[in-house]
């Protein structure tokens, strides 16, 4: 499998220890930055990357998943959404590996580097990389409206509050 990283100068050292650890389980690693340590840089454009690479790859019908994490992974994450089609998660128990491929059919994994010990982090990639998504016609269908809402700015007939009128104010109750 093909598998696009990125990181900033939190996860740098993280990063060359698990594209090691991937090529020495038979994947294909592309790193997508940062190339040297810098601690002024910024992860955005890094993961960004990555993600339009596994974003063209799967279009492509190449089997590919990404991997980004920086200091808590969350910027990471956020990061790589902003691409179409990709699904990131935020990872930081095995449960939560696994369930992001089984239910949501995550394309990539974000973990924060200074979050977790190395070893955990491998852990959890390669739970990751190893389950497969689950197909139950639930999660198929969330997925397909979160595409749709991608795509178009609405779900049809959910209820997406295009015009700004559903939300209701919440008065605190009477004591």
């Amino acid at each position: 499998m093909r598998i696009h990283i990125a990181t900033d100068h939190a996860g740098l050292e993280f990063s060359r220890t698990l594209q090691a650890h991937l090529i020495n389980g038979g994947h294909e690693v592309v790193d997508h930055g940062p190339t040297g340590y810098d601690p002024l840089d910024d992860y955005p454009a890094f993961c960004i990357n990555a993600a339009l690479a596994v974003a063209r790859d799967q279009a492509a019908g190449v089997r590919t998943l990404g991997v980004v994490f920086g200091g808590s992974g969350n910027g990471e994450q956020i990061a790589a959404n902003k691409v179409e089609g990709i699904r990131a998660a935020l990872v930081w128990s095995m449960d939560t590996a696994l369930l992001a491929r089984q239910h949501n059919d995550a394309n990539v994994i974000s973990i924060g580097a200074r979050q977790h010990t190395v070893e955990e982090a491998i852990r959890y990639i390669d739970a990751f990389i190893a389950e497969p998504f689950s197909g139950d016609e639930r999660h198929v269908r969330r997925i397909g409206q979160l595409a749709e809402y991608e795509r178009t700015g609405d779900i049809a007939g959910k209820g997406v509050d295009v015009d700004g009128s559903t939300g209701r104010v919440v008065e605190a109750p009477a004591e």
